[in-house]
């Protein structure tokens, strides 16, 4: 048995009536559909290669910023045991109270607002 359109040579002459042309147009919708999410995708894509290179840069700057206060810091430390060695102990504790002082008010300020 031979249905019609599945024959053997060219489209028979009820192509029409076969509906392949309803086929045809509804894989026609179907490619439209499918570009136009391809479409979208290398859209979103690009924003996330864009947004990963913006981060990267962002990270790179705290890298450089946490290594410049790392070794402000170090300085500092290396300031504080001189300062723990010699027989400042005096001014130690003046330092010392100073700091607490500043931290117990920023703690007021921070906890009233």
């Amino acid at each position: 048995m031979r249905r019609a359109g599945l024959g053997e040579g060219g489209p028979p002459e009820n192509y029409v009536a076969s509906g392949y042309s309803a086929y045809e147009e509804e894989n026609e919708h179907l490619q439209e559909g499918l570009r136009a999410k391809v479409s979208a995708l290398k859209h979103l894509s690009i924003d996330i290669g864009t947004e990963v290179k913006y981060q990267n840069n962002m990270l790179d700057d705290m890298d450089s910023d946490f290594d410049s206060t790392g070794g402000l810091l170090g300085a500092t430390i290396g300031r504080v045991k001189q300062l723990s060695r010699g027989s400042q102990t005096k001014l130690l504790c003046y330092m010392l109270s100073f700091c607490f002082l500043v931290f117990t008010i920023l703690y007021w300020f921070i906890k009233l607002r």
